[in-house]
């Protein structure tokens, strides 16, 4: 009654020995020597019930601030979004629960049809005409996505804007390093990339640009004044890393001529936890089809005519040879990318655009009554959901007196940008209601005094 599965006794454990010609565990690591063994007990509490150890979990778990209790004004990178009840249901299925790489198709058709959807629509957004089967986020794709560029230019120096989500940039300073490739940040300006440090930089060497849209910063960068500096470099790739919810209402990057769109679908029935797990998507064109990392799954009939799907392509280390492969660190995150496709599917593409809209006019609104309130709010060009306020006190301070009035601040900038010491990112989804932001005006208006 005390456990949940059927603990091993002591019965099966004296079978097992017997059965594999040992008298004792210890023998099984009789190779290691003694002196490099642990010697004692480890300091550990004495195991207890089931039931008494999910009461003192629970009671541990209840001390985390969360989300259905506070109003959350913090963004940059994961957001507090609305999650369709149905995608819970639908993830919590065991053929999908359990399910990990569809290798065989006749039995998976489920999943596989699950990730030709996630691929059909993250094409539809990015205006994009192949899309993989996701990966493990938003910063490992756009990394991937340099590391393409690099192999496919045959250049070694790739642009990469400083208003990219610094995280992201850190990641891909990791994966650049193992290729020999070198990173060039290019400054802001006004929140924005500034295109003349850009056009400077840009040469027959540069084999990427990478450009945030919405940027870190919550501002839309102007990509087709970045599309028509990098087109007068032949070979040079476009690569933009975008919120696919702001693509609801954004032009898509596609139609500004991106070679490569990656970002993270989050924003899509993935809650925010504790900054992960995440789904990262990644889109290109024909052209680069059988470079992208991961694998496609693709449409087709049986020999009775009846529709099916099937791995397409699938470029990993494990299935072809190690120096053909595009990548290796590429598993998809199946169930994320269902829970990502179910809420697409919930909330309908006229919703989703109403969804990017709902986002905009809070924001907006949240941003007005901010200057009304005496907060001075930093640049004035055009935004998503993020937008960046100037408080006389360090953020730090500001966030934890909110917090004492059930509200979650907005990230602080000073964190990784030294120019931005005292400034605070803050985001404004469609769940937040007027009393909240109205709530949240007030108060961060009185703190910063």
């Amino acid at each position: 009654m005390e456990f949940r599965y059927l603990p091993m006794t002591e019965n099966d454990k004296q079978e097992m020995l017997q059965t594999i010609g040992i008298k004792s565990t210890d023998e099984l690591f009789a190779d290691i020597p003694n002196s490099v063994r642990f010697q004692g007990e480890l300091h550990l509490k004495k195991p207890v019930s089931e039931y008494e150890l999910k009461k003192e979990l629970t009671q541990m778990a209840n001390k985390n601030a969360n989300l259905s209790e506070y109003s959350s004004f913090l963004g940059a990178g994961v957001y507090d979004h609305f999650i369709p009840s149905v995608v819970d249901h639908v993830i919590s299925r065991s053929e999908f629960y359990t399910a990990y790489t569809p290798y065989q198709p006749e039995i998976s058709q489920g999943e596989l049809q699950a990730i030709f959807e996630f691929q059909t629509m993250i094409s539809e957004l990015t205006g994009m005409p192949v899309a993989n089967s996701s990966m493990y986020d938003g910063g490992t794709s756009l990394a991937e996505a340099v590391n393409l560029s690099a192999a496919q230019t045959k250049r070694k120096k790739v642009l990469v804007s400083q208003a990219v989500h610094p995280e992201s940039r850190a990641v891909i300073e990791t994966y650049a390093r193992g290729q020999n490739v070198e990173i060039v940040e290019i400054g802001l300006k006004d929140g924005l990339t500034d295109l003349n440090q850009l056009e400077q930089e840009l040469d027959e060497t540069i084999a990427g640009v990478v450009i945030q849209y919405p940027n870190f910063f919550g501002q839309i960068e102007p990509l087709q004044k970045v599309e028509e500096l990098i087109k007068q470099q032949k070979k040079t790739m476009f690569i933009v890393s975008s919120n696919p919810l702001a693509l609801g209402y954004l032009t898509p990057p596609g139609e500004f001529g991106a070679d490569i769109v990656v970002g993270d679908t989050q924003v899509f029935g993935i809650p925010a936890q504790f900054g992960g797990p995440h789904c990262g998507y990644f889109a290109t064109t024909e052209k680069l089809m059988r470079k992208v990392p991961g694998r496609l799954v693709g449409q087709t009939k049986d020999e009775e005519g009846v529709r099916g799907f099937v791995l397409t392509l699938q470029a990993r280390e494990q299935h072809i040879r190690r120096d053909k492969a595009t990548s290796n660190i590429c598993s998809n995150q199946a169930l994320n990318a269902l829970a990502s496709s179910v809420a697409m599917s919930s909330i309908g593409k006229h919703g989703l655009k109403k969804m990017a809209t709902v986002n905009m006019h809070k924001a907006r609104y949240t941003k007005a009554s901010l200057k009304e309130a005496n907060v001075e709010v930093i640049f004035e060009s055009p935004f998503f959901n993020e937008f960046v306020v100037k408080l006389s006190d360090s953020v730090t301070k500001v966030n934890e007196k909110l917090f004492e009035k059930g509200i979650i601040g907005g990230y602080d900038l000073g964190r990784d940008y030294p120019e931005f010491e005292g400034h605070m990112l803050i985001a404004v989804t469609e769940i937040r209601t007027k009393e909240e932001i109205d709530s949240f005006v007030k108060e961060l208006g009185d703190i910063n005094g």
